[in-house]
């Protein structure tokens, strides 16, 4: 190994010297770069700190400029915020203006008659330059004097607004404008809010740049809600006047522009004293914003408006109710909204239910402490000819017949015995009338009694639990069947297949019941219920027709299953629990209902020619006093039946032997009420317009001079008059 010595170590050739890297660069740019930044906006702030030291304000200047600078800030917040707020109404605007798809429906009976309306009333749109001008005034005098001068907000009539109701310590003025009423009416609802409010101005705005001022009065004209149901003044005008919107009087045009404020308050169809109030104030508003004199208006103050008597046309509002349900769901697809639906209701049974179920109630309602009744029948063809959803319509619009479930009892046992028939069985198969128990549950029959062997036929007839239990718990039958087969025949409410089914402790409507039944005279055929026969548009193309565009009825129960039913059920009426309901001129078949407590009684039949179902209860579910199926569902089942039936064809029940008998032939039980009540006559069922003819003809053979039987002879006629009772003259 080499020795490293002094001279070595200074031979040696020195190493390279390494150059600095890019790094150090890079770093001595960036401090470079901070620096000059740095220092270059501290000499930027001092220098604009110099500069903005010229506008410093001192003393009261100050005061106003940080006003000024804060108002300036919470604007742009608020504005923001308004924005933020906005944002439904923009959204609202996307497509323009909106369809208006409120539905607005005439109702005629099944003979033509209008009957009543639902949904909006609303008639054609009349061009703003065709309305009376008295009329356009008296708009603009009440609801925006400032219309033509606004820009959709007007902020003077605001503030008056803000000062009348401070004096007057309420609120006794708007400030919305027409065109913020029309937003508020077009896109909007009429609920109370900031919210609201916000996107009705932001609307009204939209309006406003979007339309000219006639179009959007005319519009607003055309589509404000005018009470008694109807939308726009032409409506209204032929609504409360009988005319045209082009021949309004100045009276009368006062009067409509006061429904604006509230239209159900004024509506002069209910309040004329109040329609005449307000429509004097529209008068002296006409003359404060010098639209008129007060020479011009003394005419209208002393002849008011009088209004068309709407209490001729006799609304069955029960049915109604149901029927304009019937018609949305219907007509949810159509392109139109204003709609003529011709109905299946026939006035003249409508009110023979109505006076039934009033009549029991009046007389029989406190001895069974019951309060309400509920009737739904059904023609032959599925139609719902009457509805009577409660005792009085102005106490309680809540409808009975389709919205209330009750318990339907004994009556729930159709369906049971349908099933067991469709299983094999005939109504002179014997059973035996034991005690069962499923699981933990053991009915009983009513009086704690059992029959022992016995047909099927009068085990329903005597409505035993006990053997409806034992049918819907065979094989085949179950009480799942019995559910399915009861939907099937039209019964909407959902059902539980229980075991307790076959007692009718699952709850169903009236017109449930009524639905199901009608399955047995139409020889086991679905019935298809149906309240509407045709809708048309207002110019009168048919746009739907229940002959045509409902589906044909299925078969739900076979031609033996059926026949089995109606046998077991004639023989009710005649030997069975509900002899009150037997008729005079033609077989009927039906069950009674009776709900453990007394709670509800029913009794739901029919003949060839109707289904009916019938209920008494109370609504607070309440007990009756001891009332039963037999008692007053079927008396009243049977006074409707009896008057129905006069002067119609009788038709038969399918599969049943004699089932219209000679006149005479069928002894009628007599009940409860037959002293007491009279025999009612079926109201006739022509058209209106008939009605009128026959009332002229009356009239006219009334005031014919009476026939001189000599000179009917010398004119040679043959005499009409037997010889015996000719007198002559001497």
């Amino acid at each position: 190994m080499e020795e490293l010595t002094l001279p070595n170590l200074f031979d040696r050739k020195p190493s390279p010297r390494r150059s600095p890297t890019r790094l150090i660069e890079v770093d001595a740019w960036v401090d470079s770069t901070l620096w000059r930044a740095v220092h270059g906006f501290s000499s930027a702030w001092e220098s604009l700190t110099v500069f903005s030291r010229r506008f410093r304000v001192r003393g009261f200047n100050r005061v106003v400029v940080e006003l000024t600078c804060e108002a300036m800030t919470l604007g742009v917040a608020g504005f923001v915020l308004l924005l933020l707020l906005a944002q439904p109404a923009m959204q609202k605007t996307v497509n323009g203006l909106p369809e208006q798809a409120d539905f607005s429906i005439q109702f005629l009976d099944r003979h033509g008659n209008e009957i009543g309306r639902r949904g909006i009333l609303k008639a054609n749109a009349v061009p703003i330059d065709e309305l009376p001008d008295h009329f356009v005034k008296a708009v603009l005098a009440t609801e925006d004097r400032r219309f033509f001068e606004h820009w959709g907000i007007d902020f003077l009539g605001l503030a008056r607004a803000v000062g009348e109701n401070a004096r007057a310590g309420g609120v006794v003025q708007g400030g919305s404008t027409l065109t913020q009423q029309l937003a508020k009416n077009v896109f909007l609802s009429n609920e109370r809010s900031l919210e609201r409010k916000v996107n009705e101005a932001f609307l009204a705005l939209w309006l406003e740049s979007h339309l000219t001022k006639r179009e959007i009065l005319g519009m607003y004209l055309d589509r404000a809600y005018m009470g008694g149901g109807t939308n726009g003044a032409a409506a209204a005008a032929e609504f409360y006047f009988g005319k045209n919107i082009r021949d309004v009087s100045l009276a009368e045009g006062a009067m409509l522009a006061g429904l604006f404020k509230a239209p159900t308050q004024y509506a002069p169809h209910k309040n004329l004293p109040a329609a005449r109030a307000r429509a004097n104030v529209v008068l002296s508003a006409m003359v404060d914003s010098g639209f008129m004199t007060e020479g011009q208006v003394v005419a209208a103050r002393r002849h008011p408006a009088v209004a068309v008597d709407r209490s001729v046309i006799q609304s069955p509002d029960y049915f109604l109710d149901f029927a304009f349900e019937e018609v949305q769901r219907v007509a949810a697809n159509l392109p139109q909204r204003t709609l003529v639906a011709r109905t299946t209701v026939d006035m003249g049974l409508q009110k023979l239910a109505d006076e039934s179920v009033d009549f029991h109630l009046r007389q029989f309602g406190k001895s069974y402490g019951v309060e309400e009744g509920a009737m739904a029948v059904l023609d032959d063809d599925g139609g719902l000819v009457a509805l009577v959803g409660g005792r009085d319509y102005g106490l309680s619009q809540f409808n009975r017949a389709t919205r209330a479930l009750r318990q339907p009892g004994s009556s729930f046992k159709a369906y049971v015995y349908a099933a067991a028939m469709e299983n094999g069985h005939k109504p002179t198969d014997f059973v035996i009338d034991r005690p069962i128990t499923v699981g933990n549950w053991s009915p009983q029959n009513y009086g704690n009694s059992f029959a022992g062997r016995i047909q099927i036929q009068d085990a329903m007839a005597r409505s035993l639990n006990t053997v409806a239990v034992q049918l819907s718990q065979e094989k085949g039958v179950g009480p799942g069947r019995v559910a399915a087969l009861a939907k099937s025949f039209g019964v909407e409410t959902p059902l539980r297949g229980d075991k307790t089914i076959a007692l009718g402790t699952n709850e169903v409507t009236v017109l449930d019941q009524a639905t199901g039944y009608s399955v047995f005279p139409a020889g086991g055929l679905a019935s298809h219920r149906h309240a509407i026969q045709q809708i048309s548009g207002a110019d009168g193309t048919v746009l739907w027709d229940a002959n045509r565009d409902m589906p044909p009825r299925a078969r739900v129960l076979s031609e033996e299953a059926t026949k089995s039913m109606n046998e077991m059920f004639v023989r009710i009426p005649e030997v069975g629990t509900a002899r009150r309901a037997r008729l005079s001129m033609t077989r009927a078949g039906g069950k009674t209902g009776t709900t453990q407590g007394y709670r509800d009684a029913w009794f739901v039949g029919f003949t060839g020619n109707f289904t009916a179902a019938v209920w008494y209860g109370n609504d607070s579910f309440k007990p009756t006093n001891k009332l039963t199926g037999g008692g007053l569902p079927a008396m009243t089942w049977q006074r409707f039946m009896e008057a129905a039936h006069q002067g119609i064809e009788l038709r038969p029940i399918p599969f049943i032997d004699d089932p219209i008998p000679a006149p005479g032939s069928i002894e009628v039980a007599k009940t409860e009420g037959d002293e007491g009540g009279p025999r009612i006559a079926r109201p006739e069922t022509v058209t209106a317009s008939t009605q009128k003819i026959l009332a002229d003809i009356e009239t006219m053979l009334a005031a014919t001079q009476p026939i001189v039987a000599e000179k009917f002879a010398a004119a040679g006629a043959v005499s009409l008059v037997p010889p015996a009772a000719v007198t002559t003259r001497r």
